[in-house]
């Protein structure tokens, strides 16, 4: 994420010449997709963790309400 901030901000601030601005622009799209892919990750192991500890609580729940 950093590194895309300051990518980011060399590119609005017109630092770079075009060629530097096409190779930034390259480079960033493939943090973009890294960034998202980890979030993908970490979203997905999210969500088996609040199933496996959601499981105990259903079982229980299905008890009292009998």
């Amino acid at each position: 994420m950093a590194e895309l901030e300051q990518l980011v901000a060399r590119m609005e601030a017109g630092e770079l010449p075009l060629e530097a601005s096409v190779a930034a622009y390259k480079r960033g799209s493939e943090l973009v997709k890294y960034c998202a892919a980890q979030l993908e990750k970490v979203d997905s192991q999210v969500k088996v963790l609040e199933g496996e500890m959601l499981k105990p609580f259903s079982a229980d729940s299905a008890g009292a309400d009998e």
